[in-house]
Protein backbone atom coordinates (compact mmCIF):
# COMPACT_ATOMS: atom_id res chain seq x y z
CA UNK A 1 0.00 0.00 0.00
CA UNK A 2 2.92 2.34 0.97
CA UNK A 3 4.69 1.33 -2.09
CA UNK A 4 1.74 2.11 -4.63
CA UNK A 5 0.81 5.54 -2.59
CA UNK A 6 4.77 6.48 -3.33
CA UNK A 7 4.52 5.65 -6.80
CA UNK A 8 1.60 7.77 -7.47
CA UNK A 9 2.98 10.99 -5.67
CA UNK A 10 6.01 10.24 -7.64
CA UNK A 11 4.52 10.73 -10.65
CA UNK A 12 1.83 13.43 -9.96
CA UNK A 13 4.62 15.67 -8.76
CA UNK A 14 5.28 17.36 -12.38
CA UNK A 15 2.63 18.87 -12.63
CA UNK A 16 1.87 20.05 -8.56
CA UNK A 17 3.52 24.07 -8.13
CA UNK A 18 6.23 24.78 -6.83
CA UNK A 19 5.07 25.78 -3.21
CA UNK A 20 3.83 22.67 -3.10
CA UNK A 21 6.45 20.67 -3.99
CA UNK A 22 8.41 22.19 -1.66
CA UNK A 23 6.26 21.56 1.33
CA UNK A 24 6.61 17.89 0.04
CA UNK A 25 10.21 18.14 -0.27
CA UNK A 26 10.04 18.99 3.89
CA UNK A 27 8.07 16.10 4.53
CA UNK A 28 10.13 13.34 2.61
CA UNK A 29 12.98 14.50 4.31
CA UNK A 30 12.06 13.76 7.59
CA UNK A 31 10.50 10.08 6.23
CA UNK A 32 13.06 7.11 6.38
CA UNK A 33 15.32 7.05 3.02
CA UNK A 34 13.27 3.76 1.97
CA UNK A 35 10.30 5.95 1.47
CA UNK A 36 11.72 8.66 0.67
CA UNK A 37 13.14 7.10 -2.42
CA UNK A 38 10.32 5.85 -4.00
CA UNK A 39 8.41 9.45 -3.36
CA UNK A 40 11.16 11.64 -4.81
CA UNK A 41 13.20 8.92 -7.34
CA UNK A 42 15.15 11.85 -8.87
CA UNK A 43 16.99 12.80 -5.61
CA UNK A 44 18.46 9.59 -5.73
CA UNK A 45 18.96 8.07 -8.36
CA UNK A 46 19.02 4.93 -7.24
CA UNK A 47 16.55 2.21 -6.44
CA UNK A 48 16.67 0.21 -3.04
CA UNK A 49 17.86 -3.03 -4.98
CA UNK A 50 21.00 -0.92 -5.78
CA UNK A 51 22.02 -0.47 -2.31
CA UNK A 52 24.40 -3.59 -0.99
CA UNK A 53 24.30 -5.18 2.24
CA UNK A 54 27.54 -4.43 4.37
CA UNK A 55 30.62 -6.51 3.83
CA UNK A 56 30.89 -9.39 6.07
CA UNK A 57 33.84 -9.54 7.87
CA UNK A 58 36.34 -12.06 7.57
CA UNK A 59 36.72 -14.69 10.71
CA UNK A 60 40.36 -13.83 10.88
CA UNK A 61 42.31 -12.46 13.98
CA UNK A 62 43.09 -9.22 11.89
CA UNK A 63 40.55 -7.89 9.56
CA UNK A 64 41.07 -5.51 7.42
CA UNK A 65 39.27 -2.97 5.38
CA UNK A 66 40.73 -0.86 2.00
CA UNK A 67 38.47 1.81 1.01
CA UNK A 68 37.14 3.32 -1.43
CA UNK A 69 38.60 3.70 -4.56
CA UNK A 70 40.19 0.40 -5.79
CA UNK A 71 42.10 2.47 -8.71
CA UNK A 72 43.63 -0.18 -11.32
CA UNK A 73 42.37 -2.39 -9.06
CA UNK A 74 44.87 -2.00 -6.46
CA UNK A 75 42.38 -1.85 -3.40
CA UNK A 76 41.60 -5.61 -4.32
CA UNK A 77 45.18 -6.44 -4.87
CA UNK A 78 46.31 -5.41 -1.79
CA UNK A 79 43.39 -7.00 0.18
CA UNK A 80 44.70 -10.39 -1.32
CA UNK A 81 48.35 -9.91 -1.02
CA UNK A 82 47.53 -9.27 2.82
CA UNK A 83 45.77 -12.53 3.18
CA UNK A 84 49.47 -13.92 2.35
CA UNK A 85 49.67 -13.21 5.84
CA UNK A 86 49.12 -15.57 8.95
CA UNK A 87 45.90 -14.49 10.33
CA UNK A 88 44.68 -12.22 8.19
CA UNK A 89 41.73 -11.69 6.14
CA UNK A 90 40.61 -8.59 4.11
CA UNK A 91 37.27 -6.67 2.22
CA UNK A 92 38.37 -4.05 -0.23
CA UNK A 93 35.85 -1.85 -0.94
CA UNK A 94 35.10 0.93 -3.89
CA UNK A 95 32.40 2.79 -4.77
CA UNK A 96 31.70 2.24 -8.67
CA UNK A 97 31.13 4.53 -11.52
CA UNK A 98 29.19 3.83 -14.40
CA UNK A 99 31.93 3.94 -16.58
CA UNK A 100 34.04 2.09 -14.34
CA UNK A 101 36.57 -0.90 -16.24
CA UNK A 102 35.15 -3.67 -13.87
CA UNK A 103 37.88 -4.39 -11.57
CA UNK A 104 37.31 -6.70 -9.05
CA UNK A 105 36.26 -5.89 -5.49
CA UNK A 106 34.81 -7.15 -2.30
CA UNK A 107 32.55 -4.79 -2.01
CA UNK A 108 31.56 -2.54 -4.72
CA UNK A 109 28.90 -0.23 -4.16
CA UNK A 110 26.98 2.39 -7.05
CA UNK A 111 28.65 5.91 -6.72
CA UNK A 112 25.18 7.30 -5.90
CA UNK A 113 24.30 5.01 -3.40
CA UNK A 114 28.08 5.72 -1.72
CA UNK A 115 27.25 9.41 -1.68
CA UNK A 116 23.56 9.98 -0.72
CA UNK A 117 22.02 7.31 0.79
CA UNK A 118 22.67 8.16 4.47
CA UNK A 119 21.13 4.27 5.36
CA UNK A 120 23.93 2.95 3.39
CA UNK A 121 26.51 5.01 5.15
CA UNK A 122 25.20 4.60 8.75
CA UNK A 123 24.82 0.39 7.86
CA UNK A 124 28.32 0.16 6.10
CA UNK A 125 29.53 2.32 8.99
CA UNK A 126 28.66 -0.07 11.83
CA UNK A 127 29.65 -2.98 9.64
CA UNK A 128 33.63 -2.00 9.63
CA UNK A 129 33.56 -0.77 13.30
CA UNK A 130 31.98 -3.88 14.88
CA UNK A 131 33.54 -6.31 12.55
CA UNK A 132 37.46 -4.77 11.42
CA UNK A 133 40.41 -4.60 13.28
CA UNK A 134 42.36 -2.17 10.74
CA UNK A 135 41.34 0.27 8.28
CA UNK A 136 43.31 1.44 4.91
CA UNK A 137 42.09 4.90 3.36
CA UNK A 138 43.11 4.98 -0.13
CA UNK A 139 43.62 8.93 -2.23
CA UNK A 140 42.81 10.55 1.21
CA UNK A 141 39.20 10.19 0.18
CA UNK A 142 36.28 10.02 2.73
CA UNK A 143 34.84 6.15 2.91
CA UNK A 144 31.20 6.51 4.30
CA UNK A 145 30.19 9.06 1.54
CA UNK A 146 28.89 12.08 3.62
CA UNK A 147 28.36 10.93 7.03
CA UNK A 148 30.96 12.51 8.62
CA UNK A 149 30.31 15.73 5.95
CA UNK A 150 33.06 14.17 3.63
CA UNK A 151 35.68 14.98 6.11
CA UNK A 152 38.34 12.32 6.50
CA UNK A 153 40.25 13.41 9.32
CA UNK A 154 36.78 13.02 11.25
CA UNK A 155 36.12 9.14 9.68
CA UNK A 156 39.59 8.68 11.39
CA UNK A 157 38.90 9.84 14.57
CA UNK A 158 35.57 7.89 14.46
CA UNK A 159 37.16 4.52 13.38
CA UNK A 160 39.82 5.57 16.36
CA UNK A 161 37.36 6.30 18.65
CA UNK A 162 35.61 2.31 17.60
CA UNK A 163 39.49 0.73 18.66
CA UNK A 164 40.84 0.51 14.83
CA UNK A 165 43.62 1.25 13.30
CA UNK A 166 44.07 3.23 10.73
CA UNK A 167 46.52 3.91 8.04
CA UNK A 168 46.54 6.10 5.17
CA UNK A 169 47.40 5.14 1.08
CA UNK A 170 48.12 7.76 -1.55
CA UNK A 171 47.85 6.55 -5.02
CA UNK A 172 49.72 9.24 -6.98
CA UNK A 173 47.83 12.20 -8.33
CA UNK A 174 46.34 12.67 -5.31
CA UNK A 175 49.62 13.76 -3.02
CA UNK A 176 51.73 14.49 -6.15
CA UNK A 177 52.62 18.03 -6.17
CA UNK A 178 52.59 19.86 -9.81
CA UNK A 179 54.59 22.71 -8.13
CA UNK A 180 57.33 20.21 -7.41
CA UNK A 181 57.15 17.52 -10.45
CA UNK A 182 57.68 20.48 -13.04
CA UNK A 183 60.53 21.38 -11.28
CA UNK A 184 61.83 17.94 -11.61
CA UNK A 185 61.52 17.00 -14.87
CA UNK A 186 61.45 18.94 -18.28
CA UNK A 187 58.65 16.61 -19.80
CA UNK A 188 56.53 16.84 -16.77
CA UNK A 189 53.16 17.47 -17.63
CA UNK A 190 52.57 20.24 -15.31
CA UNK A 191 54.56 22.15 -17.12
CA UNK A 192 51.98 22.52 -19.67
CA UNK A 193 50.11 26.03 -19.07
CA UNK A 194 47.37 25.01 -21.34
CA UNK A 195 46.35 21.97 -18.83
CA UNK A 196 43.43 23.62 -17.20
CA UNK A 197 43.40 21.03 -14.26
CA UNK A 198 47.16 21.86 -12.86
CA UNK A 199 45.75 24.01 -10.66
CA UNK A 200 42.88 21.70 -9.28
CA UNK A 201 45.58 19.32 -8.87
CA UNK A 202 48.09 21.79 -7.06
CA UNK A 203 45.13 22.69 -4.49
CA UNK A 204 43.96 18.86 -4.29
CA UNK A 205 47.49 17.72 -3.27
CA UNK A 206 47.76 20.72 -0.42
CA UNK A 207 44.89 19.98 0.87
CA UNK A 208 45.40 15.90 1.13
CA UNK A 209 49.01 16.85 2.85
CA UNK A 210 46.79 18.72 5.62
CA UNK A 211 44.12 15.38 6.19
CA UNK A 212 48.26 13.20 6.12
CA UNK A 213 49.23 15.49 9.10
CA UNK A 214 45.67 15.87 10.81
CA UNK A 215 44.95 12.22 10.82
CA UNK A 216 48.37 11.19 12.54
CA UNK A 217 48.23 7.61 10.47
CA UNK A 218 51.09 6.13 8.96
CA UNK A 219 51.33 6.53 5.29
CA UNK A 220 52.20 4.48 2.35
CA UNK A 221 52.30 5.23 -1.59
CA UNK A 222 52.14 3.21 -4.79
CA UNK A 223 54.90 4.39 -6.02
CA UNK A 224 58.48 5.27 -5.24
CA UNK A 225 58.32 8.83 -6.72
CA UNK A 226 55.98 9.37 -4.05
CA UNK A 227 58.44 9.80 -1.63
CA UNK A 228 59.84 12.86 -2.77
CA UNK A 229 56.05 14.27 -1.78
CA UNK A 230 55.93 12.56 1.53
CA UNK A 231 59.45 11.50 2.49
CA UNK A 232 58.10 9.69 5.70
CA UNK A 233 56.24 7.03 3.72
CA UNK A 234 56.52 3.94 3.23
CA UNK A 235 56.47 2.50 -0.63
CA UNK A 236 53.61 -0.39 -1.00
CA UNK A 237 54.77 -2.01 -4.64
CA UNK A 238 51.22 -2.38 -6.86
CA UNK A 239 50.48 -6.01 -7.53
CA UNK A 240 50.11 -8.08 -10.22
CA UNK A 241 48.81 -12.06 -10.32
CA UNK A 242 51.36 -13.21 -12.66
CA UNK A 243 49.10 -16.16 -13.47
CA UNK A 244 46.41 -13.81 -14.96
CA UNK A 245 49.05 -12.39 -17.38
CA UNK A 246 51.22 -15.22 -17.88
CA UNK A 247 51.89 -16.05 -22.12
CA UNK A 248 53.41 -18.42 -23.87
CA UNK A 249 54.93 -16.83 -26.52
CA UNK A 250 58.03 -14.65 -26.56
CA UNK A 251 57.99 -11.10 -27.60
CA UNK A 252 59.57 -9.59 -31.17
CA UNK A 253 58.72 -12.71 -32.62
CA UNK A 254 56.65 -11.52 -35.28
CA UNK A 255 58.29 -10.38 -38.33
CA UNK A 256 56.41 -6.83 -37.77
CA UNK A 257 55.66 -6.08 -34.23
CA UNK A 258 52.96 -5.12 -32.69
CA UNK A 259 53.64 -2.19 -30.45
CA UNK A 260 50.66 -0.53 -28.10
CA UNK A 261 50.20 1.73 -26.14
CA UNK A 262 46.52 2.25 -23.38
CA UNK A 263 46.58 5.91 -21.60
CA UNK A 264 44.40 5.63 -18.61
CA UNK A 265 45.29 9.33 -18.45
CA UNK A 266 46.68 10.60 -22.21
CA UNK A 267 48.32 14.11 -20.63
CA UNK A 268 49.97 11.98 -17.94
CA UNK A 269 50.98 8.87 -20.41
CA UNK A 270 52.34 11.63 -23.07
CA UNK A 271 50.56 9.90 -25.14
CA UNK A 272 50.58 13.07 -27.68
CA UNK A 273 54.31 12.69 -27.57
CA UNK A 274 55.20 9.84 -28.33
CA UNK A 275 52.86 9.02 -30.88
CA UNK A 276 53.86 10.61 -33.63
CA UNK A 277 57.19 8.28 -33.36
CA UNK A 278 55.01 5.33 -33.30
CA UNK A 279 52.90 6.08 -36.19
CA UNK A 280 55.54 7.15 -38.40
CA UNK A 281 57.56 3.91 -37.88
CA UNK A 282 54.00 2.50 -38.18
CA UNK A 283 53.34 4.23 -41.92
CA UNK A 284 56.95 3.15 -43.00
CA UNK A 285 55.44 -0.64 -42.33
CA UNK A 286 58.46 -1.15 -39.36
CA UNK A 287 55.62 -1.65 -36.74
CA UNK A 288 52.16 -2.49 -36.41
CA UNK A 289 50.82 0.18 -33.83
CA UNK A 290 47.66 0.29 -31.77
CA UNK A 291 46.23 2.54 -29.11
CA UNK A 292 43.96 0.86 -26.46
CA UNK A 293 41.03 2.76 -24.92
CA UNK A 294 38.05 1.52 -23.55
CA UNK A 295 38.90 -1.87 -23.08
CA UNK A 296 37.37 -3.94 -19.88
CA UNK A 297 40.16 -4.86 -17.19
CA UNK A 298 39.01 -9.12 -17.98
CA UNK A 299 40.20 -8.51 -21.74
CA UNK A 300 43.44 -6.90 -21.32
CA UNK A 301 45.88 -10.30 -20.81
CA UNK A 302 44.89 -11.06 -24.31
CA UNK A 303 45.81 -7.48 -25.53
CA UNK A 304 48.96 -7.76 -24.29
CA UNK A 305 49.69 -11.17 -25.40
CA UNK A 306 48.74 -10.21 -28.97
CA UNK A 307 51.75 -7.29 -28.56
CA UNK A 308 55.57 -7.72 -28.41
CA UNK A 309 55.77 -3.71 -26.77
CA UNK A 310 54.06 -1.66 -25.20
CA UNK A 311 54.71 2.09 -24.80
CA UNK A 312 54.47 2.91 -21.19
CA UNK A 313 54.45 6.47 -20.00
CA UNK A 314 56.71 9.53 -20.53
CA UNK A 315 55.85 12.16 -18.30
CA UNK A 316 55.90 11.65 -14.82
CA UNK A 317 58.60 9.31 -14.11
CA UNK A 318 57.01 6.54 -13.03
CA UNK A 319 55.89 2.64 -13.77
CA UNK A 320 52.69 1.91 -13.28
CA UNK A 321 50.31 -1.27 -13.26
CA UNK A 322 50.09 -1.43 -16.94
CA UNK A 323 53.83 -1.76 -16.98
CA UNK A 324 53.50 -4.30 -14.91
CA UNK A 325 51.00 -6.19 -16.24
CA UNK A 326 53.18 -6.03 -19.50
CA UNK A 327 56.20 -6.90 -17.67
CA UNK A 328 54.22 -10.29 -16.18
CA UNK A 329 53.36 -11.34 -19.44
CA UNK A 330 56.62 -11.16 -20.90
CA UNK A 331 56.62 -7.83 -23.09
CA UNK A 332 58.89 -5.40 -23.89
CA UNK A 333 57.98 -1.87 -21.54
CA UNK A 334 59.47 1.06 -22.93
CA UNK A 335 59.29 4.51 -20.66
CA UNK A 336 60.23 7.29 -19.15
CA UNK A 337 61.61 6.06 -15.32
CA UNK A 338 63.27 8.77 -12.99
CA UNK A 339 66.69 7.32 -11.64
CA UNK A 340 65.38 7.93 -8.51
CA UNK A 341 62.66 5.20 -8.73
CA UNK A 342 65.41 2.92 -10.58
CA UNK A 343 67.63 2.96 -7.26
CA UNK A 344 65.09 2.65 -5.05
CA UNK A 345 63.56 -0.72 -6.48
CA UNK A 346 67.42 -1.52 -6.66
CA UNK A 347 68.01 -0.44 -3.31
CA UNK A 348 65.02 -2.49 -1.58
CA UNK A 349 65.11 -5.19 -3.75
CA UNK A 350 68.17 -6.09 -5.72
CA UNK A 351 66.84 -5.98 -8.60
CA UNK A 352 66.80 -3.35 -12.19
CA UNK A 353 63.63 -1.93 -13.15
CA UNK A 354 63.37 -4.40 -17.07
CA UNK A 355 61.82 -1.00 -18.53
CA UNK A 356 63.71 0.14 -21.62
CA UNK A 357 64.63 4.42 -21.09
CA UNK A 358 63.15 6.38 -23.15
CA UNK A 359 61.32 9.80 -23.63
CA UNK A 360 59.44 11.65 -26.26
CA UNK A 361 62.63 13.31 -28.05
CA UNK A 362 64.31 9.54 -28.07
CA UNK A 363 61.64 7.73 -28.32
CA UNK A 364 61.42 6.84 -32.58
CA UNK A 365 65.38 6.22 -31.83
CA UNK A 366 64.78 3.39 -29.03
CA UNK A 367 62.15 1.66 -31.16
CA UNK A 368 64.22 1.80 -34.30
CA UNK A 369 67.02 0.44 -31.78
CA UNK A 370 64.82 -2.56 -30.44
CA UNK A 371 64.28 -3.62 -34.16
CA UNK A 372 67.85 -3.93 -35.23
CA UNK A 373 69.08 -5.60 -31.97
CA UNK A 374 65.48 -7.75 -31.07
CA UNK A 375 67.88 -10.82 -30.09
CA UNK A 376 69.18 -8.82 -27.04
CA UNK A 377 65.92 -6.96 -25.90
CA UNK A 378 64.02 -10.53 -26.00
CA UNK A 379 66.00 -11.12 -23.29
CA UNK A 380 64.91 -7.97 -21.26
CA UNK A 381 61.45 -8.59 -22.19
CA UNK A 382 61.55 -12.17 -20.55
CA UNK A 383 63.90 -10.59 -17.64
CA UNK A 384 60.03 -9.00 -16.67
CA UNK A 385 58.51 -11.86 -15.08
CA UNK A 386 60.98 -12.77 -12.49
CA UNK A 387 61.23 -8.77 -11.77
CA UNK A 388 57.08 -8.80 -11.05
CA UNK A 389 58.47 -11.92 -8.51
CA UNK A 390 60.33 -10.30 -7.03
CA UNK A 391 58.47 -7.08 -6.59
CA UNK A 392 54.92 -7.09 -7.44
CA UNK A 393 53.34 -10.53 -6.93
CA UNK A 394 52.05 -9.31 -3.21
CA UNK A 395 54.49 -11.36 -1.13
CA UNK A 396 56.36 -7.70 -0.89
CA UNK A 397 53.76 -5.67 -0.65
CA UNK A 398 52.34 -8.20 2.33
CA UNK A 399 55.63 -7.77 4.02
CA UNK A 400 55.56 -3.69 3.75
CA UNK A 401 52.11 -3.91 5.54
CA UNK A 402 52.99 -6.57 8.18
CA UNK A 403 54.19 -4.29 11.05
CA UNK A 404 50.95 -1.85 10.57
CA UNK A 405 48.92 -5.16 10.67
CA UNK A 406 50.29 -6.69 13.89
CA UNK A 407 50.00 -3.26 15.70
Amino acid sequence: MIRSFAARVARSRASWPAPVNKAVDGVINRVPERIAMRLNPAKYGFTARDVPRPPAAPSTPTRVYIAPVNFSGQGYAWARAVERLDGVGSVSMQYRLDDDFGFPSDNAVPVRVFVRSTRWQRAQFRAVTRGFTHVIVEAERPIFGGLFDESVVREVQALRAAGLRVAMLSHGSDLRLPSRHRELDEWSPFRDESWDAIPVLEKQALANRVVLVESHAPVFVATPEQLLDWPDASWLPNVVEPALWQSDDAALERETPVVIHAPSNPVIKGTDLIEPAATQLAASGAIEYRRIQGVPATQMPDVYRQADIVLEQFRIGNYSTVALQAMAAGRLVIGHVHEQVRDHVRREYGVDVPIVEATPATLRAVLEHVLANREDYRAVAASGPAFIAAVHNGEASARVLEAFLRS
